[in-house]
């Protein structure tokens, strides 16, 4: 049963235009200022959420983004911040992309984070799929195979430090310790220092391709999965592939168990309203996302016209119909989410998270006016 809703704020500016006809996302540069105006944002959401009694307010590791789409580089640093301004609200890293990272570093970082926010810092990691990130930081991701390689690697190495009082680990990319002297003898173990105090530590990882490689390693770890609301209409998706992951590793979980379903959603007085509000956001989540691979159905001349002003319906572009059609995208009245949202418990019984976000792009006063009816006039038909 659905019991926990959050919400994923990448981390984007309030864009001066939205949609097709708009400024091109590779036109797009903004002034320092306004980038850095990105953290003032997230404090008002995160109080506003704190106050309403959401559960995570979810944040994305980027880099170098000046066209303003996801400007936040260090979650750990800015989940201690927010945490101060607020009592119970949780701070998701979604997600901390490993292979940007040593591992003894982000698991070090993490420890802080969990101690300082006495427990509300959700650990989450990545693979990445910025190719001007994650090659920028010296590793792979254009190789797929060398980068879920190093990732699962670090991964592996995090876990041992913080599973452990003291570890070492050697792999093709780490040797841990550095087998040299130490103050008079030769090292051989390490410990990290702090350790983080919640344990286990939760973490999370998106499920993207559902390969049976990555979501047994994800059961292996016990780490949790964050699921596109595509996948809600997928008889064979990712979220039934999770539960078979579990059923090889020995355990025996509920459809929707240890998973997070997230939805991008936008709410009016009627579906109409709701659909023509969210028409332009969705076109520049479009904008933004199809030349990466993540708007499904595209083919590469669409995508190329999603690079330019206008013509999206002659290249025959999908539309926001047809994400709505999958349950990715939701727009309608509360009531009409309510509805949604209880067919989504009968389906998946074993899940209990559910993300809500507002599309990219999305003006802070529509964000926080959202965010607000959502816990006004869904959230209440889901406290039990």
């Amino acid at each position: 049963m659905i019991t926990k809703f959050s919400t994923v704020y990448p981390g984007h500016i309030d864009l001066p235009d939205h949609g097709q006809n708009a400024t091109p996302a590779n036109e797009r540069r903004f002034s320092n200022a306004d980038l850095a105006g990105v953290f003032g944002k997230s404090e008002r959401v995160a109080v506003l959420m704190d106050r309403l009694g959401w559960d995570t307010l979810w944040l994305a590791e980027h880099h170098f983004q000046h066209e303003g789409y996801e400007v936040i580089p260090n979650l750990l640093m800015l989940a201690v911040h927010l945490s101060h301004m607020t009592n119970t609200l949780k701070f998701g890293c979604g997600f901390n992309i490993a292979p940007m990272w040593h591992p003894l570093r982000l698991a070090e970082d993490y420890a802080v984070a969990d101690i300082l926010t006495k427990g509300r810092t959700v650990f989450g990691v990545g693979r990445g799929y910025h190719s001007r990130e994650v090659e920028t930081f010296g590793a792979p991701i254009i190789d797929q195979d060398a980068n879920r390689e190093l990732f699962e690697e670090q991964v592996e190495i995090i876990f041992k430090a913080f599973n452990n009082e003291s570890f070492s680990h050697r792999g093709k990319h780490y040797t841990l310790p550095p087998e040299v002297p130490y103050r008079g003898y030769t090292l051989k173990q390490l410990t990290l220092v702090p350790r983080p105090v919640t344990l286990p530590v939760e973490c999370w990882q998106p499920v993207v391709s559902a390969s049976a490689r990555g979501l047994d390693f994800m059961v292996k770890h016990g780490i949790k999965g964050a699921v596109g609301g595509g996948a809600a209409t997928l008889q064979q998706g990712p979220i039934t592939a999770y539960r078979d992951a579990a059923a090889r590793a020995g355990q025996d979980l509920q459809l929707g168990q240890n998973l997070m379903l997230g939805v991008f959603f936008h709410l009016a007085d009627t579906r109409e309203k709701a659909i023509a509000a969210l028409r332009p956001l969705y076109e520049e989540h479009a904008k933004m996302f199809a030349p990466l691979g993540f708007l499904p159905g595209t083919t590469p001349a669409q995508v190329e016209a999603i690079g330019r002003r206008g013509g999206w319906d002659e290249a025959g572009v999908p539309k926001l119909e047809d994400y709505l059609k999958t349950g990715a995208w939701f727009a309608g009245t509360p009531d009409d989410l309510v509805g949604y949202l209880k067919s989504l418990e009968e389906r998946y019984p074993g899940m209990q998270d559910i993300n809500l976000s507002t599309p990219m792009g999305t003006p802070e006063t529509v964000m926080l006016d959202q965010f607000q009816w959502v816990s006004e006039a869904v959230m209440p038909a889901f406290r039990r």
